[in-house]
């Protein structure tokens, strides 16, 4: 049985991943008079989906909120590669929103952990909802013990895509194991095509969640129960050693990152590659600024869709199931903020607004809530027939066969959490210097499975909190 597993990222030989601490400026959170004065009038929400098209979708679906609560809603734009310094400003300043929107779980832990998160609200409105319209697993994944720490959203995956014409021309089956993996790419690499092309570019989200794809195959735990770092047992070393001799002898040189990786693909020059679902919709052809740009795509667009064959899960020699690496975005409700109106917000946002809300990028939004009570599979039957694609639009099904479409919306449900995903628990240290004072800061810190939320470890923060995924 498939698994998707999330864990903490690595840094080490080819794949150099940064665990870099995040440092937080500014004071405690306290009630503002201001935003008790408006409550119910305006909230302000926060979101990480910045890209022009989405901001524009979400103002559309804020705008039918409007009208059918009275409650107005400032939206404000958070790069995820700015978001630490951007709540550290609003720490400081006492500006928090009302809502963070499409966070991802490392975000969910690390506001949580700095008790910015309301818990209770996140709670009702999950029972307002129905807590068996939600998949369990992306419950269980944004709670801590019996607290509901946001209200999860969507999910996408990573997956392996791999070239359908040249692997029968090779007479090669899919690419689901270690061995196969690097059986495929040694038959395929030649001058002309890299047998693989991955992520290797330093500091990189991207190349973490890459590598962290590879390394749950083999069931790689980067971190014991204790919190103790483990890179050096078998599993973590021979992933390791898998995926460098991947880069090293069929791939292409230099450091490669998320843009790179797509280009070479679709230029034709690769066999393999690694990537979110986002991609999917570009492969199909149907975004004008990242077309794919092979030979054969010059009089078929869609060329590469026909000929990809994707693989959801992959197994190395270590690993006792097929695993892979996934992300769930969430609303978060603010704690000290109004509420009552968030609440509502964020409710709308999974019920009415929904559908609108995973439509604008359906390929890497995948429900994780499946219907409603008194229809139990409306959203995950809808997500099937929305349209993808930027300049052009078409549904996934028309590019890619029901089985792929299906390992997809059911990946998150036949998941389980591995033993590093989210036990890590961050929490800002007191800073020596006075609190609010110029140039004051306090850092944040993880500590292992099973700490206090009140004990203070000195580590590196588990996941930067740049980039989610490879956003087109």
């Amino acid at each position: 049985m498939t698994r998707i597993k999330i864990h903490s990222p690595v840094r080490c030989g080819v794949v150099v991943v940064a665990l870099s601490s995040l440092v937080l400026a500014g004071c405690a959170t306290s009630s503002n008079p201001a935003a008790e004065a408006t409550k119910g009038k305006t909230i302000t929400v926060w979101s990480t989906d910045t890209l022009p098209d989405r901001v524009v979708a979400t103002k559309a679906i804020i705008a039918k909120f409007t009208a059918a609560t009275g409650i107005h809603v400032k939206l404000v734009g958070v790069a995820e590669d700015q978001f630490s310094q951007v709540l550290t400003s609003a720490v400081a300043a006492n500006t928090l929103p009302d809502v963070f929107g499409s966070v991802s779980l490392p975000v969910v832990r690390t506001l949580a952990a700095n008790d910015l998160v309301d818990t209770k609200a996140a709670a009702a409105v999950i029972k307002n909802l129905g807590k068996d319209t939600f998949s369990k697993r992306a419950l269980a994944m944004t709670q801590d013990g019996d607290k509901q720490l946001a209200v999860p959203s969507d999910y996408f995956a990573q997956l392996l895509y791999y070239r359908k014409d040249l692997f029968a021309a090779a007479g090669l089956a899919a690419p689901k194991t270690y061995d196969d993996i690097l059986a495929a790419a040694k038959a395929l690499n030649s001058p002309k095509v890299a047998g693989f092309v991955g992520a290797t570019a330093p500091r990189a989200a991207f190349t973490q969640q890459t590598f962290e794809h590879v390394a749950l195959a083999n069931n790689c735990q980067m971190v014991d129960r204790t919190g103790k770092i483990t890179l050096d047992s078998p599993e973590c070393v021979n992933a390791l050693r898998f995926y460098g001799d991947l880069i090293k002898n069929y791939s292409t040189v230099g450091a490669q990152d998320v843009d790179t990786v797509r280009a070479s693909y679709f230029a034709g020059k690769a066999a393999m590659f690694i990537w979110s679902a986002y991609v999917l919709d570009e492969m199909a052809g149907l975004r004008n600024d990242a077309k794919p740009s092979c030979p054969q795509c010059v009089a078929d667009p869609a060329f590469l869709a026909k000929n990809t064959g994707i693989v959801t899960a992959i197994q190395g020699p270590d690993g006792d199931k097929p695993a892979q690496f996934g992300e769930i975005a969430s609303w978060a409700i603010a704690a000290g903020r109004t509420t009552d109106s968030a609440q509502r917000f964020v409710q709308y946002m999974l019920s009415d607004g929904y559908l609108d809300w995973i439509k604008f990028a359906p390929e890497g939004k995948i429900p994780v809530r499946q219907g409603t009570q008194k229809n139990p599979t409306e959203f995950a039957d809808a997500w099937q027939t929305l349209p993808v694609g930027v300049d052009t639009k078409a549904p996934l099904a028309k590019f890619y066969p029901a089985e792929v479409l299906k390992g997809l919306q059911s990946g998150l449900t036949r998941g389980r959490r591995s033993r590093s995903g989210w036990t890590p628990r961050r929490r800002w240290q007191s800073p020596t210097r006075p609190r609010c004072s110029r140039g004051s800061s306090s850092v944040l810190t993880t500590s292992p499975a099973g700490a206090s939320r009140r004990d203070k470890v000195p580590s590196s923060a588990p996941r930067t909190l740049s980039s989610r995924w490879p956003r087109p």
